[in-house]
């Protein structure tokens, strides 16, 4: 029985923490994905990690949204192997770091009506940076101490759940 508690009290903390990590941006706030908005300032005042979210809100049929490479964005066309995404309330989850960019293929939006979108994805939030080296041996008891907090922490939460 307490082997189940404390996988179940697993389960629930990480629901909770990892979403909390990310951050969900509704791309252009309240103006959302239409044309003539500066989406370039926009992106500029915010900070995109690994995670996060990018939700383009847009009334159907009207608008879409295409992930592109930079050759199909500076062109304003989507690249042969781009789907749209029509639903008026599209979620893209960045996956990965580096530079993105979203346009819209509908009419001359992207060209005439400003409507593409470019950003940098930085590293997760809370992303180690590189450590220097260690030595064989400091590596071995920096790997101990952790171990040794490790089963403390689970020791302890282990109490909590049987008591």
């Amino acid at each position: 029985m307490a082997s189940i508690n404390f996988f179940v009290a697993l389960a629930l903390i990480s629901a909770v923490v990892a979403p909390a990590l990310a951050t969900d941006f509704i791309v252009g706030d309240e103006n959302g994905w239409r044309t003539n908005f500066d989406y370039k300032t926009w992106a500029a005042s915010k900070e995109f990690h690994v995670g996060d979210n990018l939700i383009f809100r847009y009334s159907p049929g009207l608008h879409n949204v295409h992930r592109a490479d930079l050759v199909s964005f500076q062109n304003c066309t989507p690249s042969a192997t781009s789907v749209a995404l029509t639903t008026g309330n599209d979620r893209i989850t960045l996956a990965s770091e580096g530079k993105k960019w979203y346009l819209c293929t509908k009419a001359t939006h992207c060209a005439t009506g400003n409507m593409k979108l470019a950003i940098t994805v930085l590293p997760q939030m809370g992303s180690p940076a590189p450590a220097p080296a260690m030595s064989a041996a400091t590596q071995h008891g920096v790997n101990t101490m952790y171990l040794a907090w490790i089963t403390a922490a689970l020791g302890t939460f282990m109490m909590m759940i049987l008591n």
